[in-house]
């Protein structure tokens, strides 16, 4: 029988997102393919240095052995490498331990087509054209800001932060904030606080989460292996709607923040996240010295999942 990814926790990273490959990256920008894939044969027994995904990656596979026999999360390497040019990618990959044997290497096409060929639940990158392809084919997705001073601080547990709408929810309220103003969008919130929020793009991942939280305990026996915050600008009246929204899809986000329009970046850089994903650039560029972090691009206008 073929090996089957559909029940599990599939993470797709790309090389540069979970190692440090920004000065390949710059020889393959100024020098061009022939100079980087030289440097890359020439070099493929050095071990590369850590990157922005890696913290994250790591702490997520760790949940694999918290069973007997028993897998909850696969991570597959998506990169626009040639198969000639990744042994450096793969001697890292078993330098430092990390259980990853899938891989897509695409020779510089497109990544999006085999996403859900893989049934990616999340999928990680420093190429903003990746991640807004993940995006529009209905994948969640973000590009990784480069990491803080602190991104391999060892954590006792797996900590995730989101932002709420155009993250978790639809953008649909958002959109409504944008163009319509505050009054209107928290109008429409009152009139709909019982009516469950649409799903965004990383609905999937949190109940995903929201189930390894229900049904494993941490090496301890007793914690959970994660925890979830939900750090949102709405505020009251708009909050009704969230707190709803969540109890409808039976999922527990352990802390929750209704910030009413304060920076997000001190609350998280107390409750010390593995990433923070959020869609507007502004919070992004806030938290990213402070927590590893994520921008999660809005889906292109009639492009369809």
């Amino acid at each position: 029988m073929p090996v089957t990814l559909d029940n599990l926790l599939v993470i797709g990273i790309s090389s540069r997102a979970l190692f440090d490959l920004e000065a390949e990256e710059a020889i393959f920008r100024n020098q061009g393919l022939e100079a980087y894939r030289r440097h890359q044969l020439e070099n493929e027994n050095d071990i590369l240095k850590l990157g922005a995904g890696f913290a994250l990656v790591r702490a997520l596979l760790k949940l694999n052995v918290l069973v007997h026999n028993q897998r909850f999360v696969e991570v597959v390497i998506m990169s626009r490498n040639s198969s000639e040019t990744s042994m450096r990618i793969f001697n890292s990959i078993r330098h430092y331990d990390l259980d990853i044997t899938r891989a897509v290497l695409s020779g510089g096409a497109s990544l999006a087509p085999y996403l859900r060929a893989f049934n990616v639940s999340l999928f990680l990158s420093l190429h903003e054209d990746d991640v807004q392809a993940a995006i529009d084919s209905g994948v969640a997705a973000a590009r990784l800001y480069q990491k803080p001073g602190n991104a391999f601080e060892e954590l006792d547990q797996i900590r995730i932060a989101f932002d709420g709408d155009a993250v978790i929810f639809s953008d649909e309220s958002e959109r409504i904030f944008q163009t319509q103003g505050i009054e209107a969008f928290e109008n429409h919130e009152r009139e709909n606080a019982l009516k469950p929020l649409p799903e965004g793009p990383f609905a999937r991942l949190l109940k995903a989460l929201s189930y390894i939280q229900n049904n494993v305990k941490a090496g301890d026996g007793r914690s959970s292996p994660i925890r979830t915050a939900l750090v949102t600008a709405r505020s009251s009246p708009a909050h009704e709607r969230v707190i709803r929204t969540l109890r409808a899809w039976d999922v527990a986000i352990d802390e929750t923040f209704f910030m009413g329009g304060v920076a997000k970046s001190d609350v998280l850089a107390a409750f010390r996240p593995h990433i923070f994903f959020d869609d507007q650039p502004g919070h992004c560029e806030r938290a990213a010295p402070l927590v590893q972090t994520g921008l999660v691009p809005l889906r292109k206008p009639g492009v369809d999942a």
